[in-house]
């Protein structure tokens, strides 16, 4: 038994939405709920899963745009992001507007979440890490067991996130990115909020930004 995902690029700015699940206990969460709901449950229900909850990473619409919907749908707590991105979900519905999105209804998550609390799907732990940058409420799911890193849109495939949206600050995120994900483990899976997957080690030797 092992932790599986899939990841289901959703929206259209192909967001990676990712599926987490437990395959001794078949419990399940899904984090960054940007849009594309009814594919999304058609995928859970055909894998026999139980979703308990949704984890967001940061407030942006194509990550957190489809949430509401969602919920109406599977009446799971909402973990995340950091209390720092609230005013990004309360600007849903028009960001989702002028972005031609379905229009999401601003929301407040069941529980924001704090560096250092721990999340878990089935036997399988997260640990959260506040990762302000490219906003300032973003944080990561790190499971050390698993060897995987759900990072949002902090860190990609040879490059970071962008930090010229509100309250961005790239020192910040260069930052963070060094002194907390890059001294994980290099054979550490990281799935990026967009494209292809990468691994810690990648990064730390190929990623232009982050070169001392």
């Amino acid at each position: 038994m092992a932790l599986q995902f899939e990841i289901m690029a959703v929206t259209p700015f192909r967001q990676n939405c990712t599926l987490l699940w437990d395959d001794g206990s078949g419990e399940a969460v899904l984090t960054d709920v940007g849009g594309d709901v009814p594919h999304l449950l058609a995928q859970v229900k055909a894998k026999g899963l139980q979703v308990k909850a949704v984890w967001l990473t940061h407030g942006h619409l194509d990550h957190a745009g489809g949430v509401v919907e969602f919920v109406s749908h599977c009446d799971v707590p909402v973990l995340g992001p950091h209390c720092e991105d609230e005013f990004l979900l309360q600007s849903l519905p028009e960001v989702t507007a002028q972005y031609g999105f379905p229009v999401s209804p601003a929301f407040e998550p069941t529980r924001w979440l704090e560096e250092g609390e721990t999340l878990s799907v089935g036997n399988y732990a997260f640990q959260v890490l506040h990762i302000p940058g490219h906003t300032p409420g973003h944080v990561v799911f790190y499971c050390a067991q698993a060897e995987l890193l759900i990072a949002g849109d902090v860190l990609f495939y040879e490059t970071i996130g962008r930090t010229d949206f509100p309250r961005g600050n790239h020192e910040d995120l260069i930052g963070n990115i060094r002194s907390k994900l890059l001294v994980l483990p290099p054979q550490t899976r990281v799935i990026a909020g967009h494209g292809r997957m990468t691994t810690i080690g990648h990064e730390r030797q190929f990623n232009p930004f982050l070169q001392f």
